[in-house]
């Protein structure tokens, strides 16, 4: 595979640390101090599939290529208003697509999957142009009387056009179910033939093993597919993490013992946005001229299940 475009979108509405402190008994410093977050997008009026197919039509323009020229639509999703169509087909009508579409869920690792699956589609030549996105809105999942959670995420999506080429060096998904570290569990609709008890849970995170389990994860990811790719740390011009806590990123940058500006950060403005926060952090160097042909990435996340994923990826946009 090789980038030909990328793309993202927001919600309008900005929610502050000091917003939350009135909400809750919580402040400022001990979210910054804990997260590294000062402020997040919520979605308010918007709805998850408007803001899917903004990021999608930004790379569309930026790849400079047409709906009608895509083959294939891959969307990362946890959860939306729709249970069904999926995602990826509401965005294939508000871009003028018409192809084959699916959405996965691996969680906040997501995106790195649907990388996984693309390259595969053109390795095999069932497609030339592929849609890759995630769209998330995590805001949706937290009981927001509950500051270990509540505070850490925002919405918002992020998408990528990718072609053939060669310049997916190394990937590497995998996943160990664990329930207990993280989950959430949504009622479904009655049925007159259920007896078994049923309730409804918001997001639960057990915070102090999903930071050990994350970066264990991330670490071994990382020196995975630096090793298949036959690459040194150093090599690497930007590693693009997912933005799940400042502290996490900073821990691995700390343990990799490399220049902080290759490890971008924009959680401290969006918060956690599950799987489309590596999309959004892509797009944001490639739109603020950060990106050189030739430049090495690596994208690395992790998330509920538990999953986790890396991949080398060079810019040759």
């Amino acid at each position: 595979m090789r980038i030909i475009g990328t793309g993202s979108a927001h919600p309008k509405r900005t929610l502050t640390n000091d917003e939350l402190s009135k909400m809750m008994d919580t402040n400022d410093a001990w979210i910054r101090e804990r997260t590294g977050i000062c402020t997040r997008q919520v979605i308010t009026d918007e709805h998850l599939e408007d803001l899917a197919a903004e990021a999608a039509q930004q790379a569309l323009d930026d790849a400079g290529i047409e709906g009608k020229q895509i083959d294939y639509i891959i969307c990362s999703n946890v959860v939306n208003e729709y249970v069904t169509p999926s995602l990826a087909s509401i965005v294939e009508g508000k871009i003028e697509a018409l192809c084959p579409c699916v959405d996965l869920n691996a969680a906040c690792t997501g995106f790195i999957y649907a990388i996984d699956f693309a390259e595969a589609l053109l390795q095999t030549d069932r497609a030339t142009n592929i849609l890759v996105m995630a769209a998330e809105e995590p805001t949706r999942m937290v009981n927001w009387d509950d500051r270990s959670t509540c505070v850490l995420f925002g919405d918002g999506a992020g998408a990528m056009v990718v072609t053939k080429g060669d310049d997916l060096k190394a990937i590497k998904v995998s996943s160990k179910s664990n329930l207990d570290v993280l989950h959430y569990k949504r009622l479904l609709e009655p049925s007159p033939f259920i007896t078994k008890e049923e309730e409804h849970k918001p997001l639960y995170m057990a915070g102090q093993e999903v930071f050990k389990t994350a970066v264990t994860s991330s670490l071994r990811d990382l020196l995975s597919v630096l090793d298949e790719a036959g690459l040194n740390k150093e090599d690497i011009s930007y590693y693009i993490l997912h933005q799940a806590n400042f502290r996490i990123n900073d821990f691995i940058r700390n343990r990799f013992g490399v220049d902080t500006e290759k490890f971008p950060i924009n959680v401290n403005k969006y918060g956690n946005s599950s799987s489309a926060s590596v999309p959004m952090l892509l797009d944001e160097l490639n739109r603020t001229g950060r990106l050189k042909k030739g430049d090495m990435l690596a994208f690395s996340a992790f998330g509920a299940g538990f999953t986790s994923g890396a991949c080398i990826v060079e810019w040759n946009k």
